[in-house]
């Protein structure tokens, strides 16, 4: 006599190959977890030394700055006011503007600068692009800066999974109205 609670061979099979390929697909997910982790932590590492070594940049661009800063406060005070040079002192008639001045004519007044205060306002500007730049640099590395844009990344990630899951079931509900509707429309056919 057979006990009701007696299971079929082939259900047993297909249930221990079950659990054979469940244990299998366990394992290859972690490993692959392992193996992510592994690039994530080379990733951070990589980063990490790349910030490290931009921030040895932006000091070493700060003592720069430093040192221009110091020579053109040294070129700012041998500047002497005397440098400029009137050649004439003519009074022009905007009437004047397309006529053309004979070569031995006079000629409007010429200032004539000295190298340094050329060279200082040239630094000065070229100093003060360096500064706002490295004060950039500095403001974009800010651990708080990089957090900020490492958590609106994981939130617009998060914004388009649901998006797409929307997507998806409305895609899933169309198709399924589209397939009653095929049904229903052989049937009445028939």
């Amino acid at each position: 006599m057979t006990s009701a609670m007696v299971v079929p061979g082939w259900l047993a099979f297909f249930t221990v190959l079950l659990v054979i390929g469940l244990v299998a697909a366990v394992g290859w997910l972690m490993a692959e977890l392992r193996r992510t982790q592994e690039q994530g932590e080379e990733v951070l590492s990589n980063a990490a030394a790349d910030v490290e070594a931009l921030r040895e940049e932006l000091d070493e661009l700060q003592h720069q700055l430093l040192e221009e800063a110091e020579r053109l406060e040294e070129a700012r005070r041998t500047l002497r006011l005397s440098d400029l040079t009137i050649v004439d002192d003519k009074d022009y008639v905007i009437t004047e503007l397309g006529q053309r001045r004979s070569a031995g004519g006079p000629l409007a007044l010429v200032p004539t600068v000295p190298g340094p205060p050329i060279v200082d306002a040239l630094l000065r500007e070229s100093l003060i692009r360096t500064a706002s730049l490295a004060a950039g640099l500095r403001r974009a590395l800010a651990p708080e800066v990089r957090n900020r844009i490492r958590f609106e990344m994981k939130r617009d990630v998060k914004r388009s999974r649901k998006q797409r899951k929307t997507d998806m079931k409305q895609a899933h509900r169309e198709w399924q109205a589209r397939q009653r509707t095929a049904i229903g429309s052989s049937e009445v056919s028939r």
